[in-house]
């Protein structure tokens, strides 16, 4: 793995916790809009739960796995920091922090730190030499 790619996973984990979010409005939605039918006829034993039952628990599921991943993500990110920390430049720090841990697009990063787009390329990838030596070496 590379530092890029180990540095991505928090913004991937993210983005998986936003779906899920989305996925349990989408379940709320659902539920309200459930209507009981009423009628004077036997119900089937065999016909499972109302709609809104099923949406509940899916909703409950969802928002358990959330909180596994929230749990996940604010681990990661602790771990991402201290690699981080690691970079002896404060100015590669910044960049790492900006990026990987606050999500931040490299236009916003580069008016935030008064740089061109250019120079925060270059120094994002001077950054991720140094944590990619940092990961081979191992500490």
């Amino acid at each position: 793995m590379t530092a890029k790619e180990y540095l991505g996973q928090a913004r991937f984990l993210d983005m998986r916790i936003n779906s899920k979010i989305q996925q349990i409005a989408s379940l709320n939605e659902l539920a309200t809009r459930c209507t009981a039918t009423i009628s004077d006829m036997p119900k089937n034993p065999n016909r499972g739960g109302s709609r809104m039952a099923d949406a509940v628990i899916k909703i409950i599921d969802l928002q358990e796995e959330i909180n596994r991943d929230i749990d996940k993500l604010v681990e990661l990110k602790r771990e991402i920091m201290g690699i981080i920390k690691a970079v002896p430049n404060v100015e590669y720090q910044t960049v790492l922090e900006k990026r990987y841990l606050c999500f931040i697009t490299w236009e916003q990063i580069a008016v935030d730190m008064n740089y061109s787009m250019q120079h925060t390329f270059r120094i994002h990838e001077k950054a991720l030499k140094e944590i990619e030596a940092y990961l081979q070496s191992g500490e």
